[in-house]
Order: structure tokens, then sequence, then C-alpha cells
């Protein structure tokens, strides 16, 4: 089948499940709200699978994330509101639009020149939505460290930026002594918002290191997993567990899982 074929049946495939007369009773109780959460656990589960390289399970993957798109898009046709039609052709003159040097007469640009312009237009947009303030139009439903960058690099473009990498250090340790000073006095309320003003720094300091907070993270929760993953075997080759072995056991274990991962890099 051809590619348009494939999502023609996708599209008639959405409509029979919301089909008031013998539809899925699942599809048809749900709402764009409803909807959101696993929109977003599959655009997760997307990167997930680029991180581990699962390359045969991205297909997948994607199939899974385009289906939310489609979902939404029935909804909203249902409610005269758009179609999936709409959604591909806003898309579609949007990249158009954004790449004057690609569709358009413009000469080929550098990277750099390429972003400014693609800012300027994104900047354009926004204006035409009247969205007036530095920090307007940054979604609410990014990952909290995802809209903190964001958030800075707004305001970096209008000079509220720190100059120096050694200034955003500094206010990491300012932070953290904050955050020192609440945890024994202040309401949970005070800590939380001196643990958020901590986070919010180091996001920074990845933003001037050119480290994506999200990606790093990842990356850490992953080193993490595996190299828990190399005590539990270790215990279990013992006949033993973690909750049997003591906290020096395990960090021994923890500096053996750093050797060995040393070790296969060389």
């Amino acid at each position: 089948m051809s590619d348009d074929t494939e999502i023609t049946r996708l599209l008639t495939i959405m409509r029979r499940l919301r089909d008031p007369e013998g539809g899925c009773p699942w599809d048809l109780e749900q709402d764009f709200a409803s909807i959101v959460p696993y929109t977003i656990e599959e655009a997760y589960e997307v990167a997930d699978a680029v991180e581990r390289q699962a390359w045969d399970e991205l297909p997948g993957e994607l199939g899974d994330l385009l289906l939310q798109v489609v979902f939404h898009a029935q909804m909203a046709d249902e409610a005269g509101m758009f179609t999936f039609e709409d959604v591909a052709r806003a898309i579609a003159d949007k990249m158009v639009a954004r790449h004057p040097h690609v569709f358009g007469a413009d000469a080929a640009r550098n990277t750099e020149a390429q972003s400014e312009a693609w800012e300027a237009m994104k900047a354009a947009e926004r204006a035409q939505r009247r969205e007036t303030r530095v920090l307007d139009g940054v979604a609410l439903g990014l990952p909290a460290a995802t809209r903190a960058l964001k958030l800075q690099k707004r305001a970096a473009r209008v000079g509220f930026d720190w100059p120096e990498v050694d200034q955003v250090l500094a206010k990491i340790l300012e932070e953290a002594g904050e955050l020192v000073e609440a945890r024994n006095t202040a309401a949970p309320e005070e800590i939380r918002d001196e643990f958020g003003d901590l986070l919010f720094a180091v996001v920074n300091l990845g933003r001037h290191l050119g480290v994506d907070p999200e990606t790093a993270l990842r990356g850490t929760n992953a080193k993490f997993t595996r190299r828990f993953a190399f005590i539990e075997d270790r215990l279990a080759a013992e006949g033993r567990t973690p909750a049997d072995s003591t906290l020096e056991e395990m960090d021994r274990l923890w500096d053996a899982a750093k050797r060995q991962e040393r070790a296969d890099r060389r």
C-alpha cells in the first residue's frame, strides 16, 4: 500500500472507533483533556526507543504517537473545529514559511543565521497571537526542566542572563545554601520553593554549558539503572538481594560497576 493509503486507513479506523453506533466505548468516552496524558506518554516512549537505540521498536512507537494526533484531530472534526487535513496543512505551511532558504528565493544560510531567522519568524508568529510578553507562549505542559530551559533562553534574548559560567556556579552555591538553611527552620512549602530555585539554577548551568537537562538526566537515570542492576546481579550470585545487604556492600559494588564501565569503554 502507498503511504497515502495507510494514512487514509488509519483515519478510517479512528472514525470507526469513535462511531456512536458500534464504536469502542472507551474511545467514545475520551476528550481532549483525558487523551493528553497518553499523548505525552507516547512522546516519551519515542524518546526512550531513541535513547536505547531500539530502532526496530521505533516505527511502532512513532505509530503510537501518530495515533494520538489522529485521535485529537478526529475529536476536533466531530466538534466542527478542524480536521486532520488542517493539522497537516498547518505544519506544512509553517515549515515552508520558516525555511525560505529552501523553499523560497533566499540563499542557503549557515546554521547560526538560520537559527536567528527561525527565532525571528517565531517571534512574529507570537506577535500575531498577541503574545506580547517575553515569556508568553512557553507551553505550561512541558516537562519542568525543559520549560525552565525555554524560559531562560527567552529571557537571555533580551539580556536577562548571567554573562559568565562562574556567576551561574555562584548562584547554585547560593541557592544550595538557602536550601540548607531552610531545611531545618522553614515550612514544607518554603523548602519546596528553595529546592525549585536550586533546580532552576542547575538548569541554567546546563544551558550555559550547552547541556540539555532532560537529555542529561535521562542519561544519568539510565546509568543509575544499569549500575544498580550490576549490584543486584552480583548479590543474586551469592543468593542475596539488596534488602539482605548493607549500604557499605552495595556502595563497594557500585564502585565495581563504575570500574567495569570504564574497562568496557577502553
